[in-house]
């Protein structure tokens, strides 16, 4: 068993009391389900109602083994395991009162049915201790070794671990989880399939491998929702625009820029329904929208204001549109020092999107350390919170923590002038 999370006082100090008053106000449970496929009124009457901070900060969690056997455990390359209590703190004096991180499966299951909660403890404890509201990631493209993602043990076995990570969940909070069971279904389906990025590297078996992921997805839902019932979930998945280049086919773009959609169409049974999907197992919907998400088939990438180029208002409201579900947009960023001016530029275009009527819950800084890149360790200055320490604090990058500011009171004024 753990040792018992240690606040940091010193860091505590630091964060403003009306932060902690407003998150100890909003420490009742989430919004009961199952969902109904209704996020609310829309338009000007729709207000965020499932996070305690409209900004969020997500922890880069990938667990995965790369295409070449490396497992990557980044939870660890960033020392967020070793400092969640100070890093979540640290978000609560910047206005983050909730957090996207992860459960690395592979350090869990450390046999099969056999389940070693020491590394998650502390986390909880911390969220617990420091009234961080965290969503939590079970399967952020990695699992345990002896498992083969085709199996059907696979599928049985994230069932039980999502299943036991709920009751677990209830126990250490009082409260319901909120999940995101299989993170990027779509995106893990094309690094792990013909790209071979990351196991199983199994080229030729995309489709199959989508099945797979999604089936593991819905019985994970099942099972957590017999411990929780009033358990809600994120599908997660890249939000993208494919054009084609001249002379291209224009169905072959269109194609590709449909295949987004897959995952979330069989999570609620549009298409392959004997997968076992319905209207009930889609929750909330996660997009994913980085800089390098708009591209020409086999091409370059759409950059604001070129042709081609579709603004995100229009992107997003469109995934509402096709499935009535509130929307996060659950990680953006981009390198360096055009971090401030592309949260700007994301503001205002969800702004937008929420005046012509986009039930948008929350924005996510992801991620919101910076960190080392999976291929060759190349570290990535993305984050609000750099990986150095100084005094038990992250770094800041003040221009991006200056303009989170600035997006914060706009918010806020949009909101208050509903």
């Amino acid at each position: 068993m753990p040792p018992p999370v240690t606040l940091r006082r010193d860091l505590l100090a630091a964060v403003p009391a009306a932060i902690l008053a407003r998150s100890a106000a909003s420490a009742a449970p989430l919004p009961s389900g199952p969902p109904s496929t209704d996020p609310g009124p829309p338009g000007d009457k729709f207000r965020p109602r499932l996070f305690r901070s409209f900004f969020l900060g997500g922890f880069e969690c990938s667990t995965h083994r790369r295409g070449d056997g490396v497992r990557l455990d980044l939870l660890a390359s960033t020392q967020h395991d070793a400092y969640v209590v100070q890093d979540y703190l640290q978000l609560a004096t910047h206005g983050i009162r909730t957090a996207r991180d992860g459960v690395r499966w592979h350090l869990v299951e450390t046999s099969p049915g056999q389940y070693d909660w020491s590394s998650v403890l502390p986390m909880l404890r911390a969220a617990v201790s420091t009234a961080t509201q965290v969503a939590w990631d079970l399967c952020h493209y990695g699992w345990p070794d002896d498992l083969d993602i085709f199996s059907a043990a696979f599928v049985e076995r994230f069932a039980r671990y999502a299943r036991s990570f709920a009751e677990l969940h209830l126990q250490e909070t009082g409260q319901p989880p909120l999940l995101c069971l299989i993170n990027e279904i779509s995106f893990m389906t094309w690094a792990g399939s013909d790209r071979g990025l990351m196991r199983p590297a199994a080229a030729g078996r995309a489709g199959e491998l989508k099945h797979q992921l999604v089936r593991a997805t819905i019985a994970g839902t099942l099972a957590v929702r017999e411990a929780a019932p009033e358990a809600r979930f994120l599908a997660i998945d890249p939000m993208i625009s494919v054009v084609p280049q001249k002379g291209q086919a224009p169905e072959i773009a269109r194609a590709h820029h449909e295949m987004q959609f897959e995952a979330w169409d069989m999570l609620c049974g549009r298409r392959d329904p004997e997968l076992g999907g319905g209207p009930e197992l889609l929750d909330v919907i996660g997009v994913n929208y980085y800089w390098d998400n708009q591209w020409e088939l086999e091409g370059r990438t759409l950059r604001p204001g070129e042709e081609g180029h579709r603004p995100p208002r229009e992107l997003i409201t469109k995934v509402y549109e096709r499935y009535g579900r509130s929307i996060l947009l659950a990680e953006t960023s981009i390198e360096g020092d055009a971090r401030a001016e592309w949260l700007r530029y994301i503001g205002e275009e969800m702004r937008a999107a929420m005046s012509a009527g986009l039930p948008l819950e929350g924005i996510c800084l992801y991620p919101v350390i910076s960190y080392p890149l999976w291929e060759d360790g190349r570290y990535s200055p993305v984050g609000l919170f750099e990986i150095g320490l100084r005094n038990g604090r992250r770094e800041v990058h003040q221009p991006l923590a200056d303009e989170l500011s600035r997006q914060q009171r706009l918010v806020e004024a949009f909101l208050s002038s509903r």
